[in-house]
């Protein structure tokens, strides 16, 4: 699909930005080129659509090299998503989603069309279509950016740190929602960042670099086993390095299937009294169907009981959930990092498939360090 072929770039007088860069990037495949700052990746990036041009050296897609491409149809051809996401303010959202379509002349149907088409992807309701970007929140704007490089259905996507400025949280969400597009729709992706957990979470293949060279390129579980070298066990950083238990890397091989819910249109009196039955402070609220909907706990019903009956009406719906495929250490972070005592497991429907606690964590934690205790010596007791 992408080839660097011995692709170097200097510019006058100085060393190269990029050094002899070889690299072969397969159909569908998610790329993350991660580094120190200065290290060549944004440049790497931006040689693929002729931002910058390659000094020595051939860049192919799909076996064509790209220099003997126009420029112009080339960019058209490929997607790209930077960081400061790039809407045109007077433009409408619709407006800003098709906009190479309009550059490449389609008629309006079609552009109604592929416009609805993309907001469902990432459940925005169709009528912000006619909002303008101000309208919208940062999370809200730059899934637009997304659905923009989309809209020509370009086989390969560039994206240069484009989840770099928002908050943690809006960022975890739409890391999940577009890797999960990715695996949908096979796009073919080179991603810039310079966050590691983020690599780790949505790349398929890492590529490190350090002064415009590769030093490592393989999928992230490799390289938290075996690392290149010493450069590349300080760049990952001590703690991600896998230890003790590196047959356990997916939610699904922990999780407890036990879950403890309530449908929405129960009772708080119910809630109560299965929260009671159960000995737990909290429930996860489901619809007839056993799909997610969100939590309740103590503190909501004694802040609500008589006031409202039903536990639709005190429920949270912004609750963190993952997927059996979820990375163990990337659910991990999040569970610290939101100070969560528990995540929900859901399936391609949104229906629950289990859950995993922080006891759960504890017992994994425990088992790595300590195995099965049998190693360890009994206490010697003085008789003195």
């Amino acid at each position: 699909m992408l080839e660097f072929k011995h692709v170097t770039k200097r510019y006058s007088g100085g060393k190269p930005a990029v050094n002899d860069l070889n690299l072969k990037i397969e159909k569908g495949e998610f790329v993350c080129f991660i580094g120190p700052s200065g290290c060549g990746k944004t440049t790497t990036m931006k040689m693929v659509n002729r931002l910058i041009d390659v000094t020595e050296g051939s860049i192919l897609i799909d076996g064509k090299d790209i220099t003997k491409q126009d420029p112009v149809k080339l960019r058209r051809s490929i997607g790209y998503v930077i960081q400061h996401i790039g809407l045109m303010p007077h433009m409408t959202i619709k407006e800003n989603i098709v906009l190479v379509g309009t550059l490449l002349k389609w008629p309006q149907e079609k552009k109604d069309k592929r416009a609805k088409e993309l907001i469902q992807l990432v459940n925005l309701p169709e009528d912000y279509l006619d909002k303008y970007p101000h309208e919208l929140s940062g999370g809200q704007q730059q899934r637009i950016g997304v659905l923009r490089a989309l809209a020509a259905n370009p086989p390969l996507i560039l994206m240069d740190e484009p989840f770099g400025a928002l908050d943690p949280i809006t960022r975890d969400a739409l890391q999940e929602e577009f890797k999960k597009l990715q695996k949908e729709l096979d796009k073919t992706i080179v991603f810039v960042t310079h966050d590691m957990d983020e690599a780790l979470k949505l790349a398929d293949k890492i590529v490190i670099m350090r002064a415009g060279e590769i030093v490592q390129a393989d999928t992230p579980d490799e390289i938290l086993r075996n690392p290149a070298n010493e450069f590349v066990e300080e760049f990952l950083g001590k703690d991600r390095l896998i230890q003790g238990r590196p047959d356990v890397t997916t939610v699904g091989q922990i999780m407890s299937e036990s879950t403890v819910t309530i449908e929405t249109t129960e009772t708080l009196k119910i809630a109560i009294s299965k929260m009671r039955d159960k000995r737990v402070d909290s429930l996860l609220v489901v619809d007839s169907s056993n799909v997610l909907k969100g939590y309740i706990d103590v503190e909501m019903i004694n802040l609500n009981y008589k006031k409202v009956s039903y536990v639709y009406e005190v429920m949270d719906s912004e609750v963190l959930a993952v997927s059996k495929e979820s990375l163990l250490r990337d659910t991990v972070h999040k569970m610290l990092r939101r100070g969560a005592k528990y995540v929900p497991v859901i399936d391609e429907s949104h229906r629950i498939a289990g859950i995993v606690t922080r006891a759960t964590l504890a017992d994994l934690v425990y088992d790595t360090i300590w195995g099965d205790g049998l190693e360890i010596e009994e206490p010697v007791v003085s008789k003195a």
